[in-house]
């Protein structure tokens, strides 16, 4: 631990796996108290453990971003108990891939649900107690689907390309009130999200093209979130775009 991040707090939403996990250890590496979010109660309770055995500090809560109701309660709740609330990473999110022509739609209601309004609702939900606090950051997880649209994850991309947009709108909103944006746009990643995929053929196309590569592992974007959120205050990473070396697109 090198206690960069000593006497913060992180809360960490989509934490039962993949970056999220990955986010959550190395932001109590650096020393702060972080809150992990996510649906699956057990997964969080072991990840709870594995921060506490390296030296770390951690909360478990369960809450479905998806759900407004449950936000708020999760922040008043991470915050009454830990005091404060820094760095916020909105990391929760699907890939539900697949043509539009014949989509099942509720898939895209899925994406939306979590992948956009999750993601603002959290935002909208913290920032009180940022601007109370005169200072906070918020990571926004969006993708390389943010900047390039392709057939076949056409809902996605709009996701995704909504996280982009809404970050820098609500950077330019409040940059006066000490509070940093930085959106963070990985390529193929090594995470659950492609299992999640409900479409077999787009599923299928998808595993065929990470094996061509090498992907990322959710470290490396772990180790990105740290660069942002520990570097001087007047110091604002607005946005990172990570590829594995061997991606083309």
């Amino acid at each position: 631990m090198t206690n960069l991040l000593q006497g913060k707090v992180a809360l960490v939403t989509g934490a039962s796996s993949g970056i999220g996990a990955a986010a959550a250890l190395a932001l109590a590496a650096e020393g702060a108290h972080v809150a992990v979010v996510a649906r699956r109660s057990e997964r969080l309770q072991e990840l709870v453990q594995h921060i506490y055995e390296q030296g770390g500090k951690a909360l478990p809560v369960v809450a479905d971003v998806a759900d407004e109701g449950q936000v708020s309660a999760m922040i008043q709740h991470v915050r009454s108990t830990l005091g404060r609330i820094d760095i916020l990473v909105n990391n929760a999110g699907v890939m539900l891939l697949g043509q539009i022509d014949g989509a099942n739609t509720e898939d895209w209601r899925r994406m939306i649900a979590i992948n956009v309004m999750g993601l603002m609702y959290t935002t909208h939900a913290v920032l009180p107690t940022m601007k109370e606090q005169h200072g906070g950051h918020i990571v926004n997880i969006s993708s390389v689907a943010g900047r390039i649209a392709r057939a076949g994850s056409g809902v996605y991309n709009v996701t995704k390309w909504g996280v982009v947009a809404f970050s820098e709108a609500l950077r330019q909103e409040v940059y006066k009130d000490n509070i940093r944006i930085t959106v963070i746009e990985p390529g193929a990643v090594a995470t659950e999200l492609v299992d999640n995929i409900t479409d077999e053929e787009a599923k299928q196309r998808q595993q065929e093209w990470l094996q061509g590569l090498t992907p990322l592992e959710s470290e490396d974007i772990a180790a990105a979130i740290v660069y942002a959120v520990t570097q001087p205050a007047r110091v604002s990473i607005n946005e990172i775009l990570i590829r594995p070396s061997q991606q083309d697109r």
